[in-house]
């Protein structure tokens, strides 16, 4: 009995230490991006898992808490992809982005602005008075102009689908002024009036851009960028590991041959870096907390993009 007491107690003090030594490591961090704007993207599974969703919420409210000052834009293609199929709407993608008839865009607004926005809020706001929901239409915050996508050298029509070219981030800014967390859906006011659907890590990264972010974090449903490979082979992917971290330049070079799904991700990436953001980050969204592990650790997780040499700081 006395050797499993003293056993339980020794337990108890290693996982105290345990959890001493992770909050110690993450001093340098918390000093280093203390009051700096941190845009998140979520999006995929991590938006249809119960607890994942928690996590998000918990890790956004952390960041809050640790004097970080997080921005969420999100998408809701699960969500918008259920409803168009409840209404028998058939949902096809060229290049990575929804082709968006006028009445798909009607879908994707109501989805993204009415349903996954207050969802996000919600799950935020359960910690205290802190998320405030939006929509990229908001006091003219995202501006877009229609896009064609580009297969195999041509360019296609998709519809209401939209490029961001500007951002007025002063509702954003007053936001974060008062302490609290905008949560951004990403659908734009056109330049031609109407509505356009934007992807939301395009949009994210504008958005860091404007805001001249510290990071750009976005959550996917991979564990970052894999060299030498498309998407096409699965078997591959289960015995690489994602690249840790590459340059702008490096990045610009691997984009033309990445799958349809990993093009706009890694594109956002790529334009927020050369836009002024220090460091733009893939993390895997299937993992809990995958945003603390990222910006509080020393080993991080994921795919970093950085600027390339001499351009900027670059160090993490």
């Amino acid at each position: 009995m006395t050797g499993a007491t003293n056993m339980t107690g020794a337990d108890i003090r290693n996982g105290a230490l345990a959890k001493a030594a992770t909050l110690i490591e993450a001093l340098p961090w918390l000093e280093r991006f203390h009051g700096q704007i941190v845009v998140l993207k979520y999006g995929g599974n991590a938006m249809t898992d119960s607890e994942l969703r928690r996590a998000f919420a918990q890790d956004v409210v952390f960041l809050h808490y640790a004097g970080l000052r997080p921005v969420v834009v999100h998408g809701g293609g699960p969500q918008i992809n259920a409803q168009l199929d409840r209404l028998g709407m058939q949902s096809t993608f060229r290049a990575g982005l929804r082709v968006t008839t006028p009445e798909t865009m009607d879908v994707v607004r109501m989805v993204l602005t009415g349903q996954v926005n207050r969802e996000v809020v919600g799950l935020i706001n359960e910690h205290g008075p802190f998320a405030v929901g939006m929509s990229g239409e908001d006091a003219h915050l995202l501006t877009a102009r229609r896009m064609h996508a580009e297969v195999d050298g041509e360019l296609i029509d998709i519809g209401e689908v939209g490029e961001v070219e500007a951002v007025n981030p002063g509702a954003v800014r007053a936001l974060l002024l008062d302490g609290r967390i905008p949560v951004i859906s990403s659908v734009a006011r056109s330049v031609g009036g109407g509505v356009l659907n934007v992807n939301a890590d395009t949009a994210a990264a504008a958005v860091a851009i404007e805001l001249a972010a510290a990071k750009l974090v976005l959550l996917t449903d991979v564990a970052g960028l894999y060299p030498n490979w498309s998407g096409k082979d699965a078997a591959s992917a289960m015995q690489a590991r994602p690249i840790s971290q590459l340059t702008a330049d490096e990045l610009a070079s691997m984009l033309p041959g990445l799958s349809d799904g990993m093009i706009p991700k890694m594109g956002a990436c790529l334009s927020a870096v050369r836009g002024g953001v220090p460091q733009a980050h893939v993390l895997d969204g299937r993992l809990p907390h995958a945003i603390l592990l990222e910006i509080f650790t020393d080993a991080g997780i994921g795919t970093m993009v950085v600027p390339n040499a001499g351009e900027a700081n670059v160090s993490n």
